[in-house]
């Protein structure tokens, strides 16, 4: 493991992925959000599949077109429904802030589902983190926006999209994981666009730069991601996926104008400090069991 690529590799995948929601949000606008998803995930996935080529790998490894990889593209495939749709109602800050409870919910699946050790303090961590996020949707009160649930939604599906990552075959090459994924999106956004019966916008001028920033960005943030959970010991790179708030917090501010209130940013920070406890425990109890 290499831990100081694969932090370097997440932080600036977390800057990708902000601004990628960004130019998403913008778009969202005037282009359906199953039609984003159709056109990010084909333009992606190609892209994908010639770097694929070029690297001179196999994209119809058969480790990859196994159930794991599969099942893990198809988490993909729904995450991104839901976060897309999320992302075009409410703030992009809320969305960020509640997608901080993402490095939580990963160690309670890792304790649910791989058997890792989770002691009393990490749980009571988790319970204040999950405080947290009830601070920023606020069910039943005046601010509650029920779109919010949908970015809770992705938040599990990318938890479980991260922790089958970890269980991957390692011939499958990173660039065919990234390649199934925006092919699951693209499938996806096409039933989203038929079920909601969403129409289909031409391409305007208004949209090239949008959807060429949103495209590149994605790349980035993605590959960077599977990348650095395969070169990289998740528990040494959980804290720093909170960098996507500040990115995504500046964004908002800069192009959408965006100020949260002091309630988000409260549970925004409980859901952080939770975060970063469980980190410094989780490292603290390696070192212990390192010198016993």
């Amino acid at each position: 493991m290499n831990n100081l690529n694969g932090i370097l590799l997440l932080v600036g995948s977390m800057a990708a992925f902000a601004i990628e929601d960004m130019f998403i949000k913008r778009l969202s606008v005037s282009v359906p959000t199953g039609q984003i998803l159709v056109v990010l995930g084909v333009v992606c996935g190609v892209a994908f599949a010639l770097l694929t080529v070029a690297s001179r790998k196999r994209i119809f490894e058969p480790a990859a077109w196994k159930a794991v990889p599969l099942i893990r593209a198809s988490t993909e495939g729904v995450a991104a429904v839901a976060f897309v749709t999320a992302l075009s109602s409410i703030d992009l800050s809320t969305v960020a802030a509640v997608f901080q409870a993402l490095p939580l919910v990963i160690t309670m699946g890792a304790a649910l589902f791989l058997g890792e050790t989770v002691g009393w303090r990490r749980w009571s961590a988790i319970g204040v983190g999950f405080i947290g996020v009830l601070m920023i949707i606020r069910p039943g009160l005046e601010g509650f926006q029920p779109e919010t649930l949908l970015v809770i939604l992705s938040v599990v599906l990318i938890a479980a999209r991260d922790l089958i990552t970890r269980r991957l075959d390692t011939r499958v090459p990173s660039t065919v994981v990234a390649m199934q994924a925006y092919l699951s999106a693209t499938l996806a956004g096409a039933v989203l666009m038929i079920w909601a019966d969403q129409p289909v916008v031409p391409l305007q001028s208004a949209h090239v730069f949008p959807y060429l920033a949103a495209f590149l960005s994605s790349m980035l943030g993605y590959y960077g991601i599977v990348a650095a959970m395969r070169v990289g010991e998740a528990s040494a790179m959980m804290p720093f996926r909170y960098t996507r708030l500040v990115f995504s917090m500046i964004a908002g501010m800069l192009m959408f104008n965006e100020r949260p209130d002091a309630m988000t940013l409260a549970g925004a920070s409980l859901i952080i400090a939770s975060g970063l406890y469980t980190f410094v425990r989780e490292r603290r109890l390696a070192r212990q069991l390192a010198i016993a």
